[in-house]
């Protein structure tokens, strides 16, 4: 396949979390999108994770697209300064600018609103609406229980095979980008 990524839409945390390499991670993961010249489409905000990885981006000359509501950026996630940010009127919406500008997700550690950004674009890939591949980043072994609850739901009869999610784990922000420059989880 002679496609490649060019642009990633990652998902993440407004807060730090508790653990160090949480950010550490999220910071790499910016900068090496930077340096492979993968533009970074994220949710505008300018704390947490969010704000560490698209800083991490912009310093490093990235290319960085920022996407918020009013709503969002009223309560809790200022949008990042020196960086103009695309204001939308909702989330819906939001999750679809996110989607369309995107040629892959990333999956860094964060809440409910990162577990819905993830889950909303595995349904699409269960109804065949979406093949775009998913790099879920397990720092610090951050995500291996949804892989446990995933295992469940399917053991249940609730999910189908997991083998129809173009979904991808990765323990280190070098190992996602190694697989994000090499474009082998492209599906045409």
């Amino acid at each position: 396949m002679n496609e490649k990524i060019k642009s990633v839409a990652v998902y993440c945390g407004h807060q730090f979390g508790n653990n160090p390499e949480y950010a550490r991670d999220a910071r790499k993961v910016g900068e090496l999108l930077a340096r492979n010249k993968i533009t970074l489409v994220f949710g505008g905000g300018n704390v947490g994770l969010m704000g560490a990885v698209s800083s991490a981006a912009l310093e490093n000359g990235g290319n960085v697209i920022g996407i918020s509501t009013t709503h969002v950026m009223s309560l809790q996630e200022p949008a990042h300064k020196g960086l103009d940010v695309k204001v939308v009127d909702g989330l819906s919406t939001r999750k679809e600018e996110m989607f369309d500008l995107s040629d892959a997700f990333v999956i860094l550690p964060g809440g409910i609103g990162t577990l819905d950004e993830m889950t909303d674009i595995m349904t699409k890939q269960q109804v065949g609406e979406s093949h775009k591949p998913i790099y879920m980043m397990n720092t610090a072994k951050y995500w291996e229980i949804f892989g446990q609850v995933m295992t469940h739901m399917q053991n249940e009869g609730f999910m189908p095979n997991s083998e129809i999610f173009n979904l991808h784990v990765v323990n280190s922000p070098e190992e996602l980008i190694k697989r994000l420059v090499d474009g082998k989880d492209l599906v045409a």
